[in-house]
């Protein structure tokens, strides 16, 4: 599948929201939200507000997906997995947000999902001892996060405790500065899931 090489603020204008897709950035004055929040393209201001059901599907879908950074196909297997048992949407998030690069995103290790990705695949954490560096790896409840001790002094890891301290750390994760390592506590409850997502509207999406 061909890869998204859009401009990353473009994403954001198009899904009506942020979706963190730069970090730092997107959390200060310069988000470009904050000064053109309007759709992209050059009738983008004048793009009429009403929209089908399917497209506020569509929407909630494309939004979820480059959230998470994700491709069409790979997404689509983690919906299929999810609808196996019990409510698929939540079974979605909650896959999600287990996922290795958005743990280490939400550690605070990572100042966006695509920069924890990118770590991830350079073999940067290791899960109960073992190095992984796939970034769709799907972390369990009491599984133990390192960075590798040959990554520590990388210098993506400078004032980490600091920038810790400033990322809002969910529950269902625990980082220990004096043991310096995390640990998933537990899966991510249903109070724990991004509710800025609709993810009815993508089970519906997909079960058309």
């Amino acid at each position: 599948m061909k890869t998204n090489n859009d401009a990353q603020c473009k994403l954001c204008r198009a899904a009506g929201k942020k979706l963190m897709l730069k970090g730092d950035k997107c959390a200060s004055a310069k988000c470009t939200m904050n000064s053109n929040p309007t759709p992209p393209g050059f009738h983008g201001a004048k793009r009429k507000a009403k929209v089908s059901q399917y497209g506020q599907q569509l929407a909630e879908k494309q939004k979820a997906k480059r959230t998470y950074g994700m491709r069409e196909k790979q997404f689509r297997l983690f919906f299929d997995r999810a609808q196996k048992k019990g409510d698929a949407g939540e079974n979605l998030f909650r896959m999600l947000e287990m996922r290795l690069d958005n743990v280490i995103y939400r550690l605070g290790f990572a100042p966006s999902r695509a920069a924890a990705r990118q770590m991830v695949s350079h073999g940067m954490f290791s899960v109960n001892t073992t190095k992984v560096n796939i970034a769709s790896y799907l972390v369990k409840p009491g599984d133990v996060i390192k960075i590798r001790a040959n990554k520590r002094k990388n210098k993506t890891f400078v004032d980490l405790a600091e920038k810790i301290k400033r990322t809002q750390m969910p529950s269902w994760l625990n980082y220990d500065a004096k043991e310096d390592i995390a640990k998933v506590l537990h899966e991510p409850k249903k109070d724990d899931l991004d509710k800025s997502l609709n993810a009815q509207a993508i089970v519906e999406f997909y079960s058309k």
